[in-house]
């Protein structure tokens, strides 16, 4: 961005150039937002791993065939790090699906929002650069915001989904950290290593639904759902996964990778509003309190993550995700 002002009438035809592009894109923050009561709907303590084996298995296929031709492009070296990045996609899905089954989907998806604070703090710390001043307080502002949306109640033990979430936000954190350092995936097309990676994940959730004592199978899964759990668990393999990663590729090549990542933000806005509106959630004061500063601290963070990308202190990820829990 340049400190020339343009004029008035130059800024419609822009605007009408972009929000073709900036629908489709707030469309995928809304599903997104939107699956993490659609996974509670779905899925039980008893049910997240065969959940999670039917839900890639049904997508896996139609990215092969898309992606076919780049996919043997990969070398080896690319497909070792893209099995690895699955390997952290496994873990990231398995406490995401855990954690939700265990907490509100309001709290899901404002807690796993922290992702946008933890991770340029976390590559901060990796590069010894300082963060911005004002990144900070963002990123204080969210934790005390969390702190509260787990106290809605009253002050009490956060749940076990609350835990799980954040620990999903801290290993989301740890997983684009990889994307950026593994060089090997650097220069990857996108949709292969997203292949790749899912496909890592769904193998270590088939072997998972093998073992003894690790829930239904996903035949059982499967022949247990109705209606109901049939769409909800399209929603979570077509919109949450397909339409929203072929909806990023789309966009970022229309307009800017941080315009989609800013866009892509409101998320946790749309678990919010979702959790309360279609699944009759409550928050209390405590937790409508914190689930605004939530939301004000990781807008506040990625403006000044935006900032100090551009001079250098913070670098932020934008690249596209593969899915939601």
């Amino acid at each position: 961005m340049t400190a020339a002002v343009a004029p008035a009438p130059a800024l419609v035809p822009q605007s009408r150039r972009t929000w073709p592009t900036d629908l489709p894109v707030l469309a995928v923050a809304l599903v997104w937002g939107a699956s993490y009561l659609a996974a509670k709907g779905i899925t039980t303590t008893h049910t997240v791993i065969a959940v999670l084996v039917l839900r890639f298995a049904v997508v896996l296929p139609v990215l092969v065939v898309a992606g076919w031709r780049r996919l043997r492009a990969l070398n080896r070296a690319q497909w070792r790090g893209a099995g690895l990045l699955g390997l952290m996609l496994s873990g990231i899905f398995l406490l995401e699906t855990y954690g939700v089954v265990h907490t509100s989907a309001t709290n899901a998806g404002l807690i796993i929002s922290l992702t946008m604070i933890f991770t340029p703090l976390a590559e901060a710390a990796v590069t010894r650069v300082r963060p911005p001043a004002s990144f900070v307080a963002a990123a204080g502002l969210s934790v005390t915001g969390v702190v509260l949306l787990t106290q809605g109640g009253g002050f009490t033990t956060p749940s076990t989904g609350d835990l799980l979430m954040l620990l999903a936000a801290l290993a989301r954190t740890v997983h684009v950290l990889a994307m950026a350092r593994i060089r090997a995936v650097r220069s990857a097309d996108p949709l292969s290593l997203t292949t790749v990676q899912l496909g890592s994940a769904v193998a270590v959730f088939v072997v998972l639904a093998a073992l003894p004592g690790t829930g239904a199978s996903p035949w059982s899964a499967a022949a247990d759902f109705g209606p109901r759990g049939w769409a909800g668990l399209v929603f979570l393999s077509v919109f949450c996964t397909l339409f929203a990663f072929f909806v990023q590729m789309w966009a970022v090549r229309r307009t800017s990778p941080s315009r989609v990542s800013l866009l892509l933000g409101t998320e946790p806005l749309w678990a919010a509003a979702v959790g309360i509106s279609l699944g009759g959630e409550r928050l209390g004061v405590l937790g409508v309190a914190g689930a605004v500063l939530v939301l004000a601290g990781t807008a506040w963070g990625r403006r000044s993550a935006d900032r100090g990308a551009r001079s250098g202190a913070v670098r932020t990820s934008s690249g596209p995700r593969p899915a939601r829990p």
